[in-house]
């Protein structure tokens, strides 16, 4: 009665059927009706979970009605021959007992549907992939809500499973539809070939995709999509291969890189008959304030000098770190040698204001060497082997300027390596000497300094002048071992003079390279000579140049007061050479200025030369400090610096520099010169 009360309420009300499955109840012999499932909700595909409970339900229909017709045909035959009973009461027990065990058999496997069921769409829901199943028809059968978050498709348009909608909310994401739908396309003409491909999104997501054809039996019914963020791995792909070709610090191309765009522009300059230039830049004495100052603030200097270095170079050009404190340049398109000049004159003058790195204002400046194309070589080994042989030269003669490569300095540069692995060895093989140049006070004509300079017996080579193997000793390191071993020699000899031919106040001045300035031990170092040799420090003078003084001021004016606090003397050589500030030379504890020799070779030809001069005495007096003249030949040039009130000179006017037997024989035989009215003589 409730059944047909509910049927007949629902066709009084007109409902429309939406959807609709109709399944065959069949029997193990024959078909005996149809089971319908309607929905007067919504217009949809049922689900395959959907369909395969409903054909469990269907196959337990059967069974039922099969059980039903056979009890009714068996009671039938009970009443036409009892003596059947017993044999088909048992029959019925036994039909009976199969029925039971082919229900519980159908309620298990669907027991074990449902679990394997429950456990795909589980996997389903918990994958990190986006996954969509469309069936043979073209419909949605199936998808994750990972898909549906990956491309933000509306809950109502998923869910009408229309794969045509879905499709065109997915393609206007996509930064090149045309390929995504080409593949699609390609797939729904070939059902059996599968696709994995990465496609990018206008946001700048990439998502790996990949397609396999679905199958029932062998037969192909539909395809599965699953849809892959990628985004991270490729963005991890692209860093590392940024990485591999390009300097961490720095961010420029590494050598790697710089090579293969050094090739790529010769292919051009070969096929349009252009030129292009190679330059090699090296930071000169980079590595003294690394080593001394700290892997931070070299660091930061570094990056500091590169943004200095892009300003100065056109949008096509490129640069690149070569390794440390080396970068080379690559200056494609270039008219001519002029045009190549101008750039490295520009990169030059942007190293000469200082720069300011946590507290400490540095000066350094920059060499370069650079090979031409074609005129020095026509191929990237050739022309950065020859780049760098500029360099080298460059290098050699004292740094802070630029060259440009010719054929001679191969022979150069292969001479230079001869004394570069030579010099290893000379202090082991006692090839250095020390000799000796007497200051003498112009007014007491008293030699009151012998000052220490280093030369190489090269066995050889003969004797070697320091201009030639000092810029090796810098730039290999020896000058450090090679330095300690000056200081050392020359205070003990001046420690010999002093008690072999009384002289307790003679003083030996010793000159300190830019690597041994800035040494951590120098300051130990120097105490510790002395004390092992007992000389008085006040016996002792250290000359450093104005660029080692302005190298990093903070620190010279820190070291410079230690070793005052010794008693050490300090003396600033080769003064007007250079770029020293008077505000911080008036604040530096030094005692004497050595006036560099160019001023003082032409001081009797050249009145800007003689206004320099004076300038520099005046300036020293101001300051209580102590002048000192370099290469005073001529009886005119002591005259003029005794006008200037020069208070000592030093030059060949008095003595060339002299072995130590030689500066010993001169000391024992006069400790000071006559002086007259015009020359100099001494006296024996």
């Amino acid at each position: 009665m409730l059944l047909m009360v509910s049927l007949f309420s629902c066709l009084s009300i007109k409902l429309i059927v939406l959807s609709i499955l109709v399944l065959p109840i069949i029997t193990r012999i024959d078909l005996v009706g149809f089971i319908g499932f309607d929905n007067y909700i919504e217009t949809r595909l049922l689900l395959a979970t959907e369909i395969a409970l409903l054909q469990i339900t269907s196959c337990l229909l059967a069974l039922a009605y099969e059980y039903l017709s056979t009890e009714k045909r068996l009671k039938k035959l009970l009443l036409e021959n009892k003596s059947l009973a017993s044999k088909l009461e048992s029959q019925i027990y036994e039909l009976t007992a199969e029925l039971y065990k082919e229900i519980d058999e159908r309620e298990r496997i669907q027991i074990e549907l449902e679990k394997s069921l429950s456990v795909q769409r589980a996997t389903l829901e918990s994958t990190n992939d986006g996954i969509l199943v469309i069936d043979d028809r073209g419909n949605i059968a199936d998808f994750n809500q990972k898909f549906v978050q990956m491309w933000q498709i509306p809950e109502s348009l998923i869910n009408s499973r229309n794969f045509r909608q879905a499709l065109r909310v997915m393609v206007k994401q996509l930064e090149n539809p045309r390929n995504y739908l080409a593949t699609f396309k390609k797939l729904h003409l070939q059902l059996d070939t599968n696709s994995n491909d990465a496609i990018a999104l206008k946001d700048g997501s990439i998502f790996e995709r990949y397609s396999i054809a679905q199958r029932i039996g062998g037969k192909i019914v539909g395809r599965v999509w699953s849809f892959r963020d990628i985004t991270a791995h490729k963005l991890a792909e692209a860093t590392i291969r940024h990485q591999t070709l390009h300097d961490l610090l720095t961010d420029l191309p590494n050598r790697v890189l710089f090579k293969k765009r050094l090739s790529e522009s010769l292919a051009q300059a070969h096929q349009y008959d252009k030129k292009l230039a190679v330059c090699f830049l090296d930071i000169d004495r980079f590595k003294i304030i690394n080593d001394t100052l700290g892997d931070d603030i070299g660091d930061e200097l570094l990056q500091s000098i590169v943004q200095r270095l892009k300003k100065c170079l056109r949008s096509v050009d490129i640069i690149a770190r070569w390794e440390s404190d080396e970068f080379t340049i690559l200056l494609p398109e270039v008219s001519d040698i002029k045009n190549v000049a101008h750039i490295q004159e520009r990169i030059l003058a942007a190293f000469k204001p200082g720069f300011e790195i946590k507290n400490h204002h540095l000066h350094v400046s920059a060499s370069i060497g650079t090979a031409l194309y074609p005129m020095h070589g026509e191929n990237a080994e050739t022309l950065i082997k020859h780049a760098e042989s500029a360099l080298y030269r460059v290098k050699l003669q004292g740094r802070n300027h630029y060259q440009f490569y010719q054929p001679e300095i191969n022979v150069q540069a292969s001479e230079s390596l001869i004394l570069e692995n030579s010099l290893h060895y000379a202090l082991e093989r006692e090839e250095l000497r020390i000799f000796y140049q007497p200051q003498v006070n112009i007014t007491t004509g008293e030699i009151t300094k012998m000052e220490a300079l280093l030369r190489w017996q090269h066995p050889k080579l003969g004797l070697i002048p320091p201009e030639q193997f000092i810029p090796i000793a810098e730039e290999t390191g020896l000058i450090v071992p090679i330095g300690e071993w000056t200081l050392r020699t020359a205070c003990a000899q001046n420690k010999t003079w002093q008690n072999a031919l009384n002289l307790e106040t003679l003083t030996v001045a010793v000159n300190l390279s830019a690597r041994q300035f800035q040494q951590p031990n120098l300051l130990k170092l120097v105490s510790q000579i002395l004390l092992d040799i007992k000389l008085n420090p006040n016996c002792l003078e250290l000359e450093i140049t104005e660029s080692i003084a302005m190298d990093n001021v903070s620190l010279t004016q820190e070291i410079l007061s230690e070793l005052c606090k010794m008693g050490v003397s300090i003396s600033i050589d080769d003064f007007g050479t250079g770029y020293c500030s008077l505000s911080y030379l008036k604040n530096f504890p030094i005692h004497c200025l050595k006036i560099d020799r160019s001023f003082v070779c032409d001081l009797t030809n050249e009145n800007c030369q003689a206004a320099i001069t004076t300038a520099i005495v005046t300036l020293a007096h101001g300051l209580n400090l102590t002048v000192v003249a370099e290469g005073v030949e001529t009886e005119e040039q002591l005259n003029v610096l005794r006008i200037l009130e020069c208070e000592l000179m030093q030059g060949y006017l008095f003595s060339r520099p002299l072995s130590v037997e030689d500066a010993t024989r001169l000391l024992r035989k006069s400790t000071t010169f006559k002086i007259s009215n015009s020359y100099l003589i001494a006296r024996h």
